[in-house]
Parts: C-alpha cells; structure tokens; sequence
C-alpha cells in the first residue's frame, strides 16, 4: 500500500486509537444535538405548530421566495463582474509594462485590505447621494459594488498564483514560436490555468452567495434578513432559520455539484484522442495459391 505524502500510513495502535477517538467524538457530537434539541422542545421552538406557517403559500411568497430571489440575483451578477474584473487585474499583474502591472497591483491589495461590509456601506451612501440608482435598487448596487471590488481582488490572485504555477516551459514555447505576450496568454497559459484553478474560483463564488447576507446592513432584502423577518411575524426563528440555512446549502452544494460536473467535463475535453487502430491490409493474391499480408 503506498505511503501518503503528507503523512506515514498509521500502525496497527494508531489505528485502534484512531477508532476510539472516532468513536467518542461520534458520541460527543451525538450528545451536542440530543442537548440542544431537549433545550429547544422544552421552550416550544420545535413544536408543530411552529413549522405550519412554512406549508402556507402566503409565507413563501411574501418572505422566503422574495429573499431567495435578491440573494441570487445579487450573487450571479457579482460572481459575473467579480470574475471579468477578477482576469483583468490578474493578467494585469504579470505585465511586462509597469504603467500596466503597478495600477493593478495597487487596485488588488487595497480592496483585499478593506472589508465587504465597508465597501456596501460607502457604495450605498455614494449612490444615494449623487442618486446614481432608483432608491429600490440602492441597496443591491451597493451589494453588488461591495461584492465584486472585494471578490474580483482575491479571484485577481487567484488568477495570478494559478499562471504562474504552470510550467516556465510553456511561455518560453510561446516566446519561441513568435507569440506575443498577448496570444501566449490568451492562447496558451489561461486555457490551461483555468481547469486547475475552477475548485478555488468555485469555492470563492460560494463566498460570494454567502456573503450577500452582509447586505441587511444595507437593507437589502435577502434570505437571511427574511428568515429573521419570518421569525418575528410568526414567533418560530428557530424553526425559520432552519429553513433558511437548508436553503443556503441547498444552493451551495448545487453550486459545488454544477463545479465538479464541469471540472470532470473540461479536463475530458483536453485529453488527447484516442490511439487509432489500424487494420492490417491484406494484399491480392499474386499467383496461384500465392498471397501475402503487409
């Protein structure tokens, strides 16, 4: 059995231990739940009468399914901006060109440093003051803007670590072949970064679905602020932030999911093509009872 590279294969008592310790931790977080769940009956969170307002129809559609929509809608188009802004400032970074390197650097390390709910809160009064957006849409613009500067500067690294982890010999094939630091970009160092780096660009977009939360400082309407909303109309938050939560990982294990279909996809789609197998030829017969094969 091979060794693993991180650490030695464990012996026949580190495995018992390694048993016992499972074992116990099982236990431990067994007892957790059963604490918590006597904790909660006992104050009526659980009860049924707390989950039928979630089997009305009036409930979802004035506050679960207005929620899930800002959330979502606020997620795709600052996953979209995040990642076009995202490959700009990456590929800007490995510029030859200072007037093009030292402006991106600077952009990325400065919106890396200023946290997301910063950035909403500017936007969102920024907006408002020079009324850039309808007041219904300040608070998704606000998100929005929030979300893609802070998102856009660590898929920018991302971007970055993922071409320069590929092998010097590529850029120097390119630099042989004539290739401009433009087309050995597009051509050949990006289509290749791009499958090794799809698990951590994934990973980032779920932050960004997460991250839309922050925006009920803002009032923007999403999952998170209509659970608690649904909680204080009906009296059941438990019971409304279950929901909500079973929804959020709904959505990101989707998310996961639809990233490993498409990793497995795009790393078939550049493998080489199959081997041909060809047919022996058989010649003609040259004379009588004489014929040979090539």
């Amino acid at each position: 059995m091979a060794g693993s590279v991180l650490f030695d294969a464990p012996g026949p008592r580190a495995r018992v231990r390694n048993r016992v310790f499972n074992v116990v931790t099982a236990l431990v977080i067994v007892l957790v739940i059963w604490v918590v769940y006597v904790k909660l009956s006992s104050k009526g969170q659980l009860a049924a009468a707390k989950w039928e307002p979630f089997l009305t129809a009036n409930l979802w559609k004035t506050y679960i399914l207005p929620g899930v929509q800002g959330t979502l809608i606020a997620a795709a188009v600052s996953i979209v901006l995040a990642l076009a802004l995202g490959f700009l400032l990456g590929v800007g970074r490995l510029s030859a060109r200072p007037a093009i390197r030292w402006p991106c650097s600077v952009v990325v390390e400065f919106f890396r440093a200023v946290p997301v709910l910063i950035m909403m809160i500017f936007a969102y009064f920024l907006y408002a003051d020079y009324d850039v957006f309808p007041s219904k849409h300040l608070a998704l613009a606000g998100v929005i803007t929030g979300l893609t500067l802070y998102n856009g500067a660590v898929i920018a690294e991302i971007v970055r670590a993922g071409i320069n982890a590929l092998p010097r010999g590529q850029s120097e094939a390119a630099s042989a072949l004539g290739l401009s630091w433009g087309q050995t970009m597009r051509s050949i160092l990006l289509p290749q970064a791009i499958t090794s780096m799809l698990p951590v660009l994934i990973s980032q977009m779920v932050v960004v679905l997460k991250d839309t939360a922050i925006g009920y400082q803002i009032t923007f309407l999403e999952m998170v602020r209509q659970g608690t909303q649904v909680g204080s109309a009906y009296g059941n938050y438990i019971p409304a932030l279950i929901v909500i939560a079973a929804l959020m990982i709904s959505v990101n294990f989707t998310l996961s999911w639809f990233a490993t279909w498409l990793e497995g996809r795009m790393r078939r789609s550049r493998r080489g093509p199959a081997p041909l197998h060809i047919q022996p030829v058989t010649t003609g017969t040259f004379g009588a009872g004489a014929g040979g094969t090539i």
